[in-house]
């Protein structure tokens, strides 16, 4: 990505973010995105050098917002139980506000190394926040139940993602559930 940022740049993402959303990340021409942005095609090239470094920072932008979610969901908690709420209800909102987005998860340059290298950095920075949330309560293993606990979230997303039925009702269920489930199984772990 260019060092160039301002308004444009930040129309660029926002065009960017609906249209990989909507059409997936091979379907999406840039000439799409500088028509929803208002600009010019050539305009894009002055601030991404190509359609896979603007997917890399729209996925950045997002997942950087998702993590800053989460830090301030977690410092307003101070016990583990509504840590682990805080976060599925981060997890799980994160999914259901971009339910009309899904092709940003399912149609993406999965094989770009850069885009890559950014999600394991991600998914590490995620797992090691989860972990110390597991690691305060001095449980053994927080690795493996933090590990667990986001794949109980990963697989109630799809619900989200998949089912166009899904309501704000089924969300709050979900979140409720997949922090009491995890509490209940791992409460011989857990000192709460």
């Amino acid at each position: 990505m260019s060092t160039v940022h301002g308004d444009k740049s930040e129309a660029i993402l926002d065009a960017a973010y609906g249209i990989f959303g909507s059409k997936g990340f091979y379907e999406t021409k840039m000439s799409d995105i500088a028509d929803e942005a208002g600009i010019a095609k050539g305009t894009i090239y002055l601030y991404f050098k190509s359609k896979e470094q603007l997917f890399i920072a729209v996925s950045k932008r997002d997942c950087n917002g998702f993590i800053s979610r989460l830090d301030y969901a977690l410092k307003s908690q101070e016990n583990t139980g509504d840590k682990l709420g805080a976060i599925a209800k981060t997890h799980l909102t994160y999914y259901y506000e971009r339910r009309n987005h899904t092709k940003l998860f399912f149609m993406a340059p999965n094989n770009d190394p850069d885009l890559m290298k950014f999600m394991k950095a991600f998914m590490n920075e995620y797992m090691s926040m989860v972990c110390e949330v597991l690691k305060s309560a001095s449980v053994p293993e927080p690795v493996l139940l933090a590990e667990a606990y986001i794949g109980i979230l990963d697989r109630l997303k799809m619900d989200i993602m998949l089912n166009p039925e899904f309501n704000e009702e089924d969300l709050n269920k979900r979140i409720a559930f997949a922090a009491a489930l995890f509490l209940d199984g791992c409460r011989s772990f857990l000192q709460i």
